[in-house]
């Protein structure tokens, strides 16, 4: 069964420091596309931080700078790195990932997307 998992949510002061991990189970990470996502109360989904078929990773504008993405083998598991957070970076984050053909339907975000395999999301609170 394919599964993801996040943890390292919680509330900080803006200018603070989290980091998200999502562990897999299932299928390999590191043979997938896979992505964070966040969806900010009464909007739609950002995706974030991604890989494509190369090892490049895509960043936002928004947080180019700020949130790294962080990949280990050995655990099967990426991470978000998150610093000088601002409050507009509260959301609820998923880790998502492509283990099939797509798009398929996301229920997180209510769209078709390209990924297949959704955590159920980890919750960023940062105030001001």
């Amino acid at each position: 069964e394919v599964r993801l998992q996040e943890s390292g949510g919680g509330s900080v002061q803006a200018g603070g420091s989290l980091t998200l991990s999502c562990t897999a189970s299932g299928f390999n990470l590191a043979d997938s596309a896979v992505g964070w996502v966040r969806r900010a109360p009464g909007k739609g989904c950002e995706l974030i931080a991604s890989t494509g078929d190369t090892d490049h990773i895509a960043y936002i504008e928004a947080v180019k700078g700020r949130f790294t993405f962080d990949q280990e083998s050995a655990t099967n598991t990426i991470y978000l790195r998150m610093s000088s957070l601002k409050p507009e970076d509260t959301a609820v984050y998923h880790c998502a990932a492509k283990t099939l053909g797509g798009p398929t339907w996301s229920a997180a975000c209510e769209s078709y997307s390209p990924y297949d395999a959704w955590g159920r999301g980890t919750q960023v609170v940062v105030s001001s």
